[in-house]
């Protein structure tokens, strides 16, 4: 009887506490990846623009990017949500919540995936560049068509790294007020002395993460 009354409870408690955690945190960690990686490919692509080796160098304007992705990556998670909490509570409206959370792990994650996405770039054949350069492509269209198209496997490959690194980050989110996963782990767990939902979602977080693996391993198997 009490393993009935035991398994009711633990229930009634991964229904109404735990399962929208999960949901928030899927919430969170996908609208910051789009966003980032939006960012981050805009990045990027000014990066490669720009660089020493780039298709139109510029040391100055390489180095203010290089500045700001460097300024950025330097900041650990935690300290950069904290940090910028009274521009987040400007701009979302508030500085506590899935919400709240979602704009530092953008801003956390666009130079993280701009590294990712440069680096991919410059993989690419230098040979194939030059020879679309000497049919006449602009610089648009060499990134665009013959770079990003050589690049996509490597791109989808560092992409769900950041996005298994930034999986982690909403948890850290949570131990502010971000809410998800992490701060059921951390308030109803850890805080609480409940070994069960501290190793619940530690088991949850677990899957997603192979869950996320797999995904990025079948698309860049898809995409060579």
């Amino acid at each position: 009887m009490l393993g009935d009354g035991y398994s009711s409870y633990w229930w009634r408690f991964f229904e109404n506490i735990i399962l929208p955690s999960i949901w928030a945190t899927l919430r969170m960690l996908s609208a910051s990846m789009i966003l980032s990686f939006i960012l981050g490919f805009i990045l990027a692509y000014f990066l490669i623009l720009y660089g020493p080796q780039g298709l139109k160098p510029d040391k100055r304007r390489y180095k203010i990017l290089d500045f700001i992705v460097n300024s950025v990556r330097s900041f650990p998670i935690i300290i950069l949500i904290v940090a910028i909490s009274p521009l987040t509570r400007i701009i979302v409206g508030t500085s506590i919540g899935e919400k709240a959370a979602i704009f530092p792990l953008t801003l956390a994650a666009a130079p993280f995936m701009a590294r990712i996405i440069e680096n991919s770039l410059k993989s690419v054949d230098r040979q194939l560049i030059e020879a679309a350069r000497s049919f006449g492509a602009s610089d648009y269209q060499i990134i665009m068509k013959v770079m990003v198209k050589e690049s996509v496997p490597m791109i989808v490959a560092g992409t769900t790294l950041s996005t298994i690194t930034f999986l982690s980050a909403t948890t850290m989110a949570g131990a502010v007020g971000g809410g998800g996963i992490g701060a059921v782990a951390l308030n109803y767990g850890y805080q609480s002395f409940n070994n069960t939902v501290l190793y619940t979602s530690v088991l949850i977080l677990f899957i997603m993460v192979l869950v996320i693996q797999w995904a990025g391993d079948w698309l860049y198997k898809r995409m060579q």
